[in-house]
């Protein structure tokens, strides 16, 4: 049986992967630091927590769900006292891409982050569709990186992920920087970003005497159709205006070196805000 220690177990993602690895065989140890952790785990999961030293005692992974400006903090507590060969799981790339883990090299660091329910999908059940985070009932995707340890770890890294995230769709394997790119990079500078215009225009619509809900309306019907062509979930072709409105509408929107932000510079210096 692999023993698994959970830090950070009543916060929001602690509790997420508390109720979902209380699903499987794995066995779990929950450490929180806060009384209103404490109590919001209890409440949730219906377990108590324990001590850190009796928590990574016999762990054989320890899941740090906590926010990426403590993870370092965290890690640098407990990495020392880790048996060799226990496997920290990390859920989000950006503190072990701007190198907040400490150095050990006889364990193993994995991170592991959900791609989300997809916005086009076919659900059957009202669960599923509602599910829009992810890790209740929507299957989703899911990305891994085994960041150091030996190459056989990346299955048990890959069963914790499934476990925690369930139900998965799939899972896709890349490198810690590759996950930098896909986020903050694509998901939160690029896509966070450009929905936030696109909210803001339309306020701009609504400014002008239509009502919120018609161009709300509006606006997420057409975000449908156009990114299902545009991703080709999908067959069509947009008309002539359509096109026009795009080759006028980037240059006015974007400017030309917007792609600098996938430069690996500013995506460490993107983490660094954050981190």
């Amino acid at each position: 049986m692999t023993n698994v220690a959970v830090f950070g177990a009543g916060g929001k993602m602690g509790v997420r992967c508390s109720l979902n690895l209380a699903k499987t065989s794995f066995n779990v140890s929950h450490v929180e630091v806060s009384e209103a952790g404490r109590a919001r785990l209890k409440d949730a999961v219906g377990v108590d927590c324990v001590d850190v030293d009796f928590a990574i005692r016999d762990a054989d992974v320890v899941l740090l769900a906590v926010p990426d400006t403590a993870i370092g903090v965290v890690a640098k507590g407990i990495v020392d006292k880790l048996n060799s060969g226990t496997m920290v799981v990390i859920l989000d790339a950006a503190a072990p891409f701007a190198g907040h883990l400490p150095e050990r090299e006889d364990i193993t660091y994995f991170v592991t982050h959900p791609c989300h329910p997809m916005i086009f999908h076919n659900e059957e059940t009202e669960a599923a569709r509602l599910d829009r985070f992810g890790g209740v009932a929507h299957p989703q995707g899911v990305v891994n990186a085994l960041m150091q340890g030996p190459e056989e770890h990346y299955a048990v890294g890959d069963e914790i992920a499934k476990a925690i995230y369930a139900p998965v769709r799939t899972t896709y394997r890349v490198t810690v920087e590759q996950m930098a790119y896909l986020e903050p990079g694509l998901s939160e500078t690029v896509c966070a970003s450009l929905l936030v215009v696109m909210k803001q225009a339309m306020n701009e619509v609504v400014k002008t005497g239509v009502s919120e809900e018609c161009a709300r309306d509006f606006l997420l019907g057409h975000m449908n159709i156009l990114g299902a062509v545009i991703f080709g979930v999908q067959e069509g072709q947009f008309s002539d205006a359509c096109n026009k409105a795009i080759e006028f509408g980037i240059p006015a929107l974007m400017k030309d070196d917007w792609k600098s932000v996938f430069e690996r510079d500013e995506i460490m210096a993107s983490i660094k805000r954050i981190t």
